[in-house]
């Protein structure tokens, strides 16, 4: 992966790279929460460190192993990946998604090597870069071009819930594009990417 994130290998020779792992149990609503959190906690650990020396080479990996029968390992990702780019893209801080076994590919198309596990990478955004990874979301990519750590609370204005948080990170959805000829839309059923 080294060869695919400039910041990775700097990363991990300076001892920056952590690693959380969790293990599925219950049912998918229960882990989704709790991917959510596991999140949020590793959003807030890097946001501390961020603007010390080094700070913007820091990279909490959010590891899920196990299964919820009847459910891919992407689709529980979904909704945590989906609130938390949006609830902590402003601040600064971006989160990725690779799921086990699934073959990625860059920008370019080149393929990225196949993760043997299921993460969610959480690391300090380079605005002037990271906005070409969110091409599907152009909100999202704005925000996250002038996007500063200011030590806001992101939780303010939002419910702590997380059958509320989804709810209300539906409001970001991108609509789809009218399929009959009335040209109406309507909230897109399931997230980029997932």
């Amino acid at each position: 992966m080294t060869v695919h994130c400039p910041y990775l290998a700097p990363s991990l020779r300076q001892g920056l790279t952590s690693w959380t792992v969790y293990r599925t149990a219950g049912e998918a609503d229960a882990v989704e929460a709790e991917l959510f959190h596991a999140g949020v906690h590793a959003a807030e650990r890097l946001r501390r460190s961020i603007h010390r020396p080094r700070g913007s080479l820091r990279c909490e990996n959010v590891v899920i192993l196990g299964e919820v029968p009847g459910i891919r390992i992407r689709e529980l990702m979904a909704w945590p990946h989906w609130v938390l780019k949006h609830l902590y893209g402003p601040v600064g801080v971006m989160f990725g998604k690779f799921c086990a076994g699934e073959e990625e590919r860059t920008r370019s198309g080149e393929r990225i090597p196949v993760s043997p596990v299921s993460f969610i990478p959480v690391r300090a955004a380079v605005p002037r870069r990271d906005p070409e990874f969110l091409r599907a979301t152009p909100d999202l990519a704005a925000a996250l071009a002038v996007a500063e750590e200011d030590g806001r609370d992101v939780f303010q204005h939002i419910p702590h819930d997380w059958t509320e948080i989804r709810t209300w990170a539906k409001r970001f959805l991108p609509l789809v594009k009218p399929s009959n000829s009335s040209g109406s839309t309507s909230a897109r059923p399931s997230l980029p990417g997932s």
